[in-house]
């Protein structure tokens, strides 16, 4: 991979844009468009700080000793940015502020703005048709959407949750949203193509629900109950309950993560108990269940990272993660279940793009990953554990190739990344996997923590993210001789 120089921006608001030829990042209160072949700038605004008029207004009620000025002018920095779905315009909103600002990357001179009233800002996202604007109030009011087309706002009130409990169909045909109508929690169904017109209402079984997830088929809603029951109810979008599932065996606590298979033909289902349970879309029950375990088989092959191989290399080159014979025993920091949020369970479920690759990680081992191998239909149905991925630091994030079958990036938080692919071709033409630890070239006087990353939508680049920088790392081409 070849890097780029490191660049500003602020509270990890980088975005590569929908066709991977531009990258828009925040730096307080401007945001900064940039080519990603060049990192040239190309478009360049300083965003008007002024609050909203409701916003304004509301402030004056406010002791003036009760902000300072570093906290005064940290609230005109901008929380929350997009694309559209063309790539043609650009959203930054300030939630503090109660503002959205509306950008249009081939006319500089053209800009819109969007002033929330009295139920304030704590979230703005695109719709998927690229031209609706979606904003989530303060204390679960109402959500807006706003139209670019036609200029006009359709409200929905009493979302159950300001920043999650909603979905669109994968077509952008249809919003569900999780609503709560006289203390009881119900589902509203909206049509997306015709202004979001109420299409279907209908109450939900669940008690204190925790989020939702619609199937990639669009066919079904897997909904699910908060942290104190394991309950998962799968309805279809005519308000159906059609299976519940709890597990035998009742852990105490409930669900963490929820993935959906990429087919839909299977959902992952992850709690605080250590366990990944794989619920089939005819009988809705467990056809397979995946539990951590101190001891890896010897089936499954560890690739653990080099010790101190960041101060031999000096943070540059490329090293292959040292490979482990035989069984290995892995460290488990049991968590306390007596106390809130005990350090165990679930943190993340993630499916390859063609579903055959599991990817897991488990709280209480934080510096590893685990990764499953989930056979096709056309195989035996046994899914197994294929790698674990030991590393020196507790893992930040991982992600997905978006094109690539079996390619994945992670961060630990170092001067590094990691990557693991079972794609890499041997001296003999066959494929087999490999790991590797890649470290990010800086400057003398410089420091760059990987904390996060981001793929480009074309899989051929990722973006690093530190606390307040950014660069980018891209596959080097190799030229025809």
């Amino acid at each position: 991979m070849d890097f780029t120089e490191i660049y500003k921006q602020s509270s990890a608001l980088a975005a590569f844009s929908p066709g991977a030829h531009f990258i828009l990042t925040a730096v307080q209160d401007r945001i900064i468009v940039r080519r990603t072949d060049t990192l040239q700038i190309t478009r360049s605004w300083l965003l008007d700080a002024s609050r909203s008029p409701t916003n304004a207004s509301l402030t004056t009620f406010k002791s003036k000793n009760s902000t300072t000025n570093t906290n005064a002018a940290h609230e005109a920095w901008i929380s929350h940015v997009g694309w559209s779905c063309d790539s043609e315009y650009i959203l930054a909103a300030c939630a503090k502020r109660g503002v959205v600002h509306l950008q249009k990357l081939r006319d500089e001179e053209w800009n819109g703005r969007i002033d929330c009233g009295a139920e304030g800002l704590v979230k703005a996202e695109w719709a998927p048709d690229g031209r609706t604007i979606l904003c989530f109030s303060e204390w679960g009011l109402r959500v807006t959407l706003w139209s670019l087309v036609t200029g006009a706002a359709t409200y929905i009130q009493y979302p159950v949750h300001p920043d999650k409990g909603y979905a669109f169909r994968s077509d952008g045909r249809y919003f569900v949203l999780a609503e709560r109508h006289k203390s009881k929690e119900t589902l509203g169904l909206y049509d997306a193509s015709d202004c979001y017109k109420l299409v279907r209402h209908f109450p939900l079984p669940t008690t204190s629900l925790s989020s939702l997830s619609l199937s990639p088929t669009g066919n079904y809603l897997a909904a699910w109950e908060g942290p104190l029951e394991y309950k998962l109810y799968v309805l279809n979008l005519a308000g159906i309950v059609i299976a519940t599932f709890s597990p035998d065996r009742d852990p105490g606590l409930g669900i963490r993560c929820v993935s959906w298979h990429p087919s839909g033909m299977f959902l992952a289902v992850g709690g605080w108990d250590d366990r990944v349970h794989i619920l089939d879309n005819l009988s809705w029950s467990p056809v397979a269940t995946l539990e951590l375990s101190s001891r890896v088989p010897s089936g499954a092959t560890v690739w653990r990272e080099p010790s101190k191989w960041l101060e031999t290399t000096e943070g540059r080159g490329f090293l292959s993660c040292e490979r482990l014979q035989g069984p290995h025993t892995i460290p488990i920091v049991r968590g306390d279940p007596t106390k809130p949020n005990p350090k165990s369970g679930i943190v993340q479920l993630d499916w390859n793009n063609n579903g055959s690759l599991l990817c897991v990680r488990f709280e209480n081992t934080p510096t590893a990953v685990h990764i499953f191998d989930f056979p096709t239909t056309s195989k035996e149905f046994a899914p197994k554990l294929r790698s674990v991925l030991l590393h020196a630091q507790p893992v930040q994030q991982v992600h997905w190739n978006p094109v690539r079958k079996g390619t994945l990036a992670l961060c630990c938080g170092s001067q590094s990344m990691y990557t693991w692919s079972n794609e890499w071709i041997n001296e003999g033409g066959e494929e087999e996997e490999i790991a590797e630890c890649i470290g990010v070239p800086v400057g003398l006087n410089q420091k760059f923590e990987t904390r996060g990353l981001k793929w480009a939508p074309d899989g051929k680049g990722l973006m690093l993210l530190d606390k307040d920088q950014f660069c980018c790392a891209f596959e080097v081409q190799e030229e025809d001789a």
